[in-house]
């Protein structure tokens, strides 16, 4: 995946996105692209809703009332990060809304794009205030802030080291021309 497909081996083939090797339109390529998002975004929001509601009953337990002002500070500042984190993740849905007949398809695509990274950033910050929260609870010592530290650099390897990596090597191999993204592509930049 990204060359260039090649006629005679020198010339592109008309039509073609250099990047994903298909023959598509500039509107094709945006319906293509909004469908791989609205995938992405549908198992990400379901996770965001659930973790959301769980925290939003936590306020309603008995024992919150029994929670050191430090770990109430810890639970407003994840509600606020999941409300935030909701927010930028739904984001798409009304955008898209908002803007069908428009023919602003690919400008749609692009935003959502933006919209869904800011969702999973913020995301991460929930999921480490969450489990920030969870373990201070559970251990009530300073292991719960190294386990979340390390928690903290498992979830920024796999959400965005390993595809980054994945981005410089695809960049590096031989007969590339030293091509770079597609600027029409709303994946991450390297």
């Amino acid at each position: 995946m990204g060359r260039r497909p090649r006629i005679g081996g020198e010339d592109e083939v008309p039509g073609t996105n250099p990047r994903s090797g298909r023959q598509e339109t500039e509107e094709e390529r945006a319906d293509r692209q909004w469908g791989d998002l609205l995938q992405e975004l549908r198992v990400a929001q379901t996770g965001v809703q659930i973790l959301f509601g769980f925290l939003l009953a936590v306020v309603f337990q008995p024992r919150f009332s029994d929670l050191s002002t430090v770990d109430r500070n810890i639970y407003v500042v994840t509600v606020m990060l999941g409300s935030a984190t909701a927010a930028a993740l739904i984001g798409p849905v009304s955008y898209h809304r908002l803007l069908t007949g428009r023919r602003m398809k690919p400008q749609t695509v692009i935003w959502a794009s933006r919209l869904t990274k800011l969702g999973l950033g913020l995301l991460f910050g929930t999921m480490c205030s969450a489990l920030l929260l969870i373990l201070r609870v559970a251990l009530h010592n300073s292991v719960a802030l190294w386990l979340v530290g390390g928690m903290a650099l498992w979830f920024l390897a796999c959400w965005f080291v390993f595809p980054l990596w994945a981005i410089a090597r695809d960049n590096r191999r031989p007969g590339d021309g030293g091509e770079g993204p597609d600027p029409e592509e709303p994946g991450p930049r390297p």
